[in-house]
């Protein structure tokens, strides 16, 4: 996901021919150099600017002020790729914010999508035992016996060496017993 953000310095009128880019919702009436620059830029990149796009009152559109006080201007820009846009889901600025200069917090808030590979998720899920098998009487005394075999042969051990070899042993061979005795569950493929 690509997000650029900055003082563009860029005014950016609510024109029909801006709207792919920009939306109707921009404060000014009328645009700037830098405003003109931005949106070729955004449109070269294909990216959206985010600021323009949620309705807000004016006075929460405000990034900047111009020393008068009476001039308010939306210079402040959050660009997102348009492909990952709705990530985005609001842009506003906060004028309560002491950080001692003459322009505002903007803020987005933004949530992020990820996305699992389908093969790596395919394979993870190749191989589960049938553990329903558990619930028959005979299956589940057959794999107790089994088990309790396997842990019999660490009672007559004393060297530490020893002890980890039939351990190693115990973890090679315990998905076998268990494939044995239980079996590996099928999984039904859906068609949609």
């Amino acid at each position: 996901m690509k997000i650029l953000l900055g003082a563009f310095n860029a005014k950016v009128e609510r024109g029909n021919i801006f709207k792919p880019t920009i939306r109707n919702d921009s404060l000014h009436q009328g645009k700037n150099d830098n405003g003109v620059r931005m949106v070729n830029f955004s449109t070269s990149k294909n990216l959206v600017v985010k600021n323009t796009i949620f309705l807000h009152r004016n006075v929460h559109k405000y990034t900047w002020t111009f020393p008068n006080r009476k001039t308010h201007n939306q210079i402040h820009h959050i660009l997102i790729d348009r492909r990952s846009h709705s990530s985005i889901l609001d842009v506003r600025s906060f004028r309560g914010v002491d950080c001692d200069t003459d322009h505002y917090l903007v803020v987005a808030k933004v949530r992020e999508r990820l996305a699992v590979n389908k093969q790596a998720a395919q394979n993870f899920d190749v191989e589960r035992l049938s553990l329903r098998k558990l619930n028959k009487l005979e299956v589940r005394k057959q794999y107790q016996i089994k088990i309790s075999n396997k842990f019999a042969d660490f009672e007559n051990i004393s060297d530490s060496e020893e002890m980890h070899k039939a351990w190693e042993n115990i973890k090679e061979n315990k998905q076998i017993s268990a494939i044995e005795c239980l079996g590996l569950y099928e999984l039904k493929l859906y068609k949609p």
